[in-house]
């Protein structure tokens, strides 16, 4: 199908999104050849503005328009916990539950060798600067469940074996609401290894 040049290179732009295919990227430019110009404009530039005016934090490596971030200047949080995350919405993720009031240290990513992703590629060096100032008693890996994450969480804790800390791993199981009889075997066997008192 030809389209006019303009909203071809739109329907192209969007289908390079993760997620989105040649259909959903057509229905999107449409949709935005709909759109007031002043709302197409308030889209464009609030895509400007994302590139322009946000950076990594220099202590924590979450996304922000200030430096340090707003969690790192918090005074009220727990600096003696770090939470350690692979991307920046799992930071986001974390604070939804409003349970964690420590500070966080953002990978940028896990440890995957098909991909040639190594421990070099992520930000380890600056969690193990933060480390070794001695206010941090407890490191919560909260990786993802998968094998990336695992690999990940299971490298970090060997090491940082000789920091003295508490390292803690989040669990891993069946979700709230969740039945039994459609849980993979994986997932039953996780829960079960992180079976707690009650």
């Amino acid at each position: 199908m030809y389209y006019p040049e303009p909203i071809a290179k739109l329907i192209d732009s969007f289908s390079r999104l993760p997620g989105i295919g040649p259909k959903t990227a057509g229905r999107l430019a449409f949709h935005v050849l709909r759109m007031k110009e002043e709302d197409v404009l308030a889209f464009a530039q609030a895509l400007v503005s994302v590139k322009r005016n946000l950076h990594y934090c220099s202590v924590c490596f979450n996304i922000t328009d200030t430096d340090p971030c707003r969690l790192c200047r918090d005074k009220s949080r727990d600096g003696s916990v770090i939470c350690v995350v692979q991307e920046p919405k799992d930071v986001v993720a974390m604070e939804r539950t409003k349970d964690y009031n420590g500070l966080y240290h953002v990978l940028h990513g896990a440890i995957s060798p098909m991909e040639g992703i190594g421990p070099d590629e992520l930000r380890i060096p600056e969690l193990l600067r933060r480390l070794a100032d001695d206010q941090v008693q407890e490191l919560i890996l909260a990786t993802n469940p998968n094998i990336e994450g695992e690999a990940t969480a299971m490298y970090l804790s060997k090491l940082v074996r000789n920091f003295g800390l508490k390292v803690t791993r989040i669990a891993h199981g069946l979700p709230v609401g969740g039945d039994l009889e459609y849980a993979d075997e994986v997932t039953l066997s996780k829960a079960l290894e992180g079976r707690r008192e009650i």
